[in-house]
């Protein structure tokens, strides 16, 4: 009877453990259970507050200095319109050297304001028998009735008498400003030419056209002088134009 009794408070007592520790480790579960979930809505709610590439933080400064700079709370509308406005007129300005308007305001000078001819007075002819480059001039004089300015490189086509033989002329690498003309005033540019006079690999031009710098249209005047070495397809020619003035 007292063993029999032993074995069975024995049991009871391993029972209880047991139990004790079931609940014990439910508890712990638990416990890891209701942690986890506030650290996983921690961990969301970090996310969310997290700063968006281009909308907020550095990346928000940086994207609105790129677009530029904010308005003056102080500054005039009206001013920055205007200041927007002249900078524009002085930005049209600068342009307009090469397509309308020197920077100046003055014009620039248009072909049908110009005339041109050979310079063909003194010792203005080309050397035939020089061994090296010889030039020959060409004199532009503003016949308008407005001041004009004018430079860079004219444009010279060589051509035969019935136009059939044509020649671009190059153009030097010689550095260039502009020249003011007013009415009357005539500025010149020189043109290097290697004359020959032999019978075989020449070339004899009949006309010169003359195209002003940023100009479409030309004048046709007479060549007035001998043969030129052929050298059309050369790449670097003896006969070549230089810039005015």
């Amino acid at each position: 009877m007292s063993s029999s009794t032993a074995r069975t408070a024995r049991r009871r007592t391993l029972r209880i453990a047991v139990a004790a520790l079931t609940a014990a480790a439910g508890l712990t579960l638990t416990a890891c259970s209701g942690s986890d979930a506030t650290d996983a809505k921690t961990a969301g709610k970090t996310d969310t507050s997290a700063a968006a590439p281009g909308s907020s933080g550095a990346d928000s400064s940086a994207g609105s200095q790129g677009s530029g700079a904010k308005a003056d709370p102080g500054a005039n509308p009206d001013k920055a319109g205007a200041a927007g406005k002249q900078s524009g007129k002085q930005s049209g300005g600068g342009q307009a050297a090469n397509g309308g308007k020197a920077g100046s305001g003055t014009q620039r000078c248009h072909t049908s304001g110009l005339k041109a001819a050979f310079a063909t007075g003194g010792d203005a002819a080309p050397d035939p028998n020089a061994s090296g480059a010889t030039t020959t001039s060409v004199v532009l004089t503003n016949k308008g009735s407005s001041t004009c300015v004018i430079g860079g490189f004219a444009g010279v086509d060589l051509k035969s008498e019935n136009g059939g033989e044509r020649w671009s002329l190059a153009r030097s690498s010689a550095k260039h400003g502009s020249i003011t003309l007013k009415p009357g005033d005539s500025t010149d540019f020189t043109i290097n030419v290697a004359m020959t006079k032999e019978d075989k690999g020449f070339y004899q031009p009949a006309f010169a056209d003359i195209t002003p710098p940023n100009e479409t249209k030309s004048i046709t005047i007479k060549w007035p002088w001998g043969t030129l070495v052929d050298q059309r397809g050369a790449t670097h020619p003896a006969t070549f134009v230089n810039p005015i003035g």
